[in-house]
């Protein structure tokens, strides 16, 4: 499988560390071999190699700050045009690896929109394209008899959306309700443990687990973009981020993490989806709950259906290996059901 990988930051060099280290069991328990063609970047450069370019050969040049430091080779192009290479390039899947806009999805929407209509399967770590564009390229995929794939975009590496989909098809799924984000629930175990909100921020900063501007982690937008997907993935719906209720945990005090520690309860920041809608919001639950029980920066998702009732996923939700092993995941799943 000849691969363009659009972004190559900490999940793109994760699924090539994957690659490369995996490449002999890969080869021998599922018959997969993958060669990274194309390496596109924003501002750190763009290569592409019809012959394949050599992973840890692409990793020291990223780890020196720019694709430049690759040497040359004969064949080599460098600082190829993002659109020429997805038209142009002879591949069979790209993945979207670059960081997740919820605005417009741009750039990465139109590149989706590209590596689809050059006939390329498409797998994305990127929300936006999926949480703002879903039925769209659902429909380009089909017309052009591709695959569409994203598991990494709600759980990384934890097969939230492959459960659902596939592992309980037969069953209708009422709702979807899970902590779906790292941050929020590392900063609320940390209060449980005696933290004050603004420490236990700090801490999680100081980890990586949330950035310098942690907004969209603690206001519950990164969820909401979660919630986006699970809509439409489950439940056909095209919501916009205005159409859900999304409220963070900025407000949440140490008094209010005793108080519901009191009555047997835990703060967690939940998004949930059902056929009529979706929100985020900080919500106290019984400590029985199983999502009561994730701590740290944990994902988990409980679905409700007709005929399991709940059913509970946990496992990271974030991470270089992690989301990488996502990718991954999709590529065995291409290659598995065809084209």
């Amino acid at each position: 499988m000849r691969l363009i990988l659009i972004g190559f930051g900490v999940v793109g060099q994760g699924f090539a560390e994957i690659l490369r280290d995996k490449a002999d069991e890969l080869a021998q328990r599922y018959s997969f071999k993958a060669t990274i063609v194309g390496v596109a970047t924003r501002s750190r450069g763009a290569l592409y190699h019809p012959a394949g370019l050599k992973i840890d050969t692409l990793l020291k040049a990223i780890a020196q700050g720019h694709l430049n430091h690759y040497p040359n080779t004969t064949g080599l192009k460098r600082d190829v045009d993002i659109a020429a290479i997805l038209e142009q390039a002879d591949a069979d899947a790209v993945l979207e690896c670059a960081y997740s806009n919820f605005d417009d999805a741009q750039p990465a929407l139109e590149y989706c929109r590209t590596a689809l209509r050059s006939g390329k399967h498409l797998v994305l770590a990127n929300k936006g394209p999926i949480a703002l564009a879903y039925h769209e390229l659902q429909t380009l995929a089909r017309e052009q008899g591709r695959q569409l794939r994203f598991e990494a975009t709600v759980m990384a590496g934890t097969p939230a959306l492959q459960l659902a989909r596939e592992g309980i098809a037969g069953s209708h799924i009422n709702a979807a309700r899970g902590i779906l984000n790292g941050t929020t629930n590392y900063i609320l175990t940390q209060m449980e443990r005696g933290m004050a909100y603004e420490e236990a921020l700090a801490q999680a900063q100081a980890l990586g687990y949330a950035e310098a501007d942690p907004t969209a982690d603690v206001g519950g937008w990164d969820a909401a973009g979660k919630v986006l997907i699970l809509g439409a993935a489950l439940f056909n719906q095209q919501w916009k981020m205005a159409d859900l209720q999304v409220e963070g945990i900025e407000h949440i005090t140490r008094k209010d993490i005793e108080v519901a520690h009191e009555k047997g309860e835990r703060w967690k920041l939940l998004a949930e989806a059902t056929p009529e809608g979706g929100k985020v919001r900080p919500v106290r639950i019984p400590q029985y709950d199983p999502l009561a029980t994730v701590q740290g920066a944990t994902n988990a998702i409980t679905y409700t259906s007709d005929l399991l009732g709940h059913v509970t996923l946990v496992g990271p939700g974030a991470g270089r290996k992690e989301t990488g092993a996502a990718l991954l995941d999709d590529l065995l799943a291409i290659q598995r059901y065809g084209e």
